[in-house]
């Protein structure tokens, strides 16, 4: 995008090409179809089965009674948590995003579900631009580069690799998260 200057943003097209996934999943009561579409209505089934399948949900799907037609229920209360957030991935990748924020998305979830989650963000890597806001250092771990905040600045940044070397504060919140 070069050089543009905020003021010039379109800021339409900018968000056109942003997908948010928070850690508070917001699902609407219906069908996981709908739930999966309701930011592209018009999607086609390839669209669909290539979003659950980028999400790592198909798995998931095919053990629902009724598939994809499945009532999930008022915010979802019908699926787990880390299901709830895999149905939010799969929502997001609907739209084709370049830009794909998770704010704090693996922060709740048990480690067998995050690890789900780490493994449809891998399988992103490379296609569009991922920023993980996280506190918990596993969900970062393989992230190109790393930034770590203090206090609302910048404390270090590069790759885990590269900061662990350093022994400064990524490595001193990754010997805590690890005793």
């Amino acid at each position: 995008y070069g050089d543009i200057r905020h003021e010039d943003l379109n800021i339409a097209t900018l968000r056109s090409k942003v997908a948010y996934v928070s850690q508070e999943t917001t699902l609407i009561d219906g069908t996981l179809l709908y739930n999966l579409t309701i930011t592209n209505p018009e999607a086609s089934k390839a669209k669909v089965k290539d979003a659950c399948s980028k999400a790592q949900i198909n798995e998931m799907i095919n053990e629902l009674p009724d598939g994809l037609d499945t009532e999930i229920g008022e915010n979802g209360i019908k699926l787990s948590g880390g299901q709830r957030q895999r149905v939010a991935l799969g929502r997001a990748l609907m739209t084709d995003p370049e830009i794909l924020i998770l704010d704090e998305a693996t922060s709740q979830l048990d480690s067998e579900t995050e690890q789900f989650i780490q493994e449809a963000i891998k399988g992103l890597h490379k296609k569009m631009t991922i920023i993980l806001v996280a506190h918990r250092l596993s969900t970062v771990r393989f992230a190109d580069t790393v930034y770590v905040l203090e206090k609302g600045r910048i404390a270090e940044h590069g790759s885990y690799a590269e900061l662990l070397e350093k022994k400064g504060r990524l490595y001193e919140l990754d010997v805590l998260q690890h005793r």
